[in-house]
């Protein structure tokens, strides 16, 4: 058996600075309790071992509990700002390890809510990225006394919808300022999508695209990898936006493909493939990469 992996894979830049940031809390305030705000990135096994080393995980319903003095890291996805504020306002430390690129779209929701823009916003339902933008861009609308136009879209569908029930309330029409913005793991070939059908249909539209360049480099070394094996593994948590992105992907491609979460879920079949593929997505820790790729080898040494 030969594995290849993709030439970029595991965690990002920023879910990687968020786990240092859990790491250097729980060492620097042993013995008082540590929070995350929410799971602190979206992989079930290394949040495992964040909670082994008794990292606890605190909801928004549950802040009123925080006596003050505790230590909460507002997790990588980010938190609308009356949510950091009422963290604050208990009298706790705050580690904020939002992603540097999730706080710069935050900041642009802001400003661009603020100048009273229709936001058409690229994102998945429910996704703590999103809510957090949605907070800063309802927080920059309030500063000015602008109403708050923030669509939520996830296809070209939804999009055309939004479209035809904004202008049958006037709400849009030619003219208006409107701009795209999007989550940073959304799919770039969705978002290319989005982006034409609303030029088409508002030329002087803006659009912006807030698309993690990790997002795109994972999903186009994995594009580069199908064509290469015979099978390939995508490593990462199944609630993850962007490892199913890299999944949907990955099978799009090829017709052996499987999402895992740790090394035990690896498929036999995969065993008896001649070339086997490994990518991961941006929340998954280089040990559970390695880990699949050993037990691979040693089946195969083995047989």
């Amino acid at each position: 058996m030969k594995i290849v992996r993709a030439k970029i894979l595991g965690f990002c830049a920023g879910v990687r600075r968020a786990v240092l940031a859990a790491e250097k809390a729980l060492e620097e305030h042993d013995g008082s309790e540590v929070f995350s705000l929410g799971p602190l990135i979206h992989n079930p096994v290394a949040l495992e071992k964040l909670s082994s080393r008794n990292l606890k995980v605190i909801s928004e319903d549950e802040i009123s509990r925080l006596r003050g003095g505790e230590t909460v890291i507002i997790r990588a996805h980010g938190v609308p700002p009356e949510t950091e504020n009422s963290i604050r306002n208990k009298g706790v430390n705050v580690v904020n390890a939002t992603c540097p690129l999730v706080t710069k779209s935050q900041r642009t929701a802001s400003d661009y809510a603020e100048k009273g823009y229709v936001i058409f916003f690229a994102g998945d339902k429910n996704h703590g990225e999103v809510i957090g933008i949605e907070g800063y861009a309802r927080q920059g609308a309030e500063k000015s006394g602008k109403a708050l136009n923030f669509i939520l879209v996830k296809d070209v569908d939804e999009l055309k919808s939004s479209i035809a029930e904004l202008q049958a309330q006037n709400i849009i029409s030619d003219g208006a300022k409107i701009i795209l913005l999007s989550q940073t793991t959304f799919s770039i070939s969705m978002f290319d999508s989005l982006q034409k059908e609303l030029k088409r249909v508002f030329p002087e539209a803006e659009v912006v695209s807030s698309i993690c360049p990790a997002t795109y480099e994972r999903q186009s070394s994995l594009v580069d990898l199908c064509s290469q094996v015979d099978g390939v593994i995508v490593i990462g948590g199944r609630n993850s936006a962007n490892t199913n992105r890299l999944f949907n992907t990955a099978r799009s491609l090829c017709a052996a493909s499987v999402l895992i979460e740790k090394p035990e879920e690896i498929p036999a079949e995969f065993f008896s493939l001649e070339t086997v593929g490994i990518t991961a997505g941006a929340s998954t820790p280089d040990d559970i990469i390695q880990a699949v790729e050993k037990l691979l080898l040693q089946q195969k040494d083995a047989s």
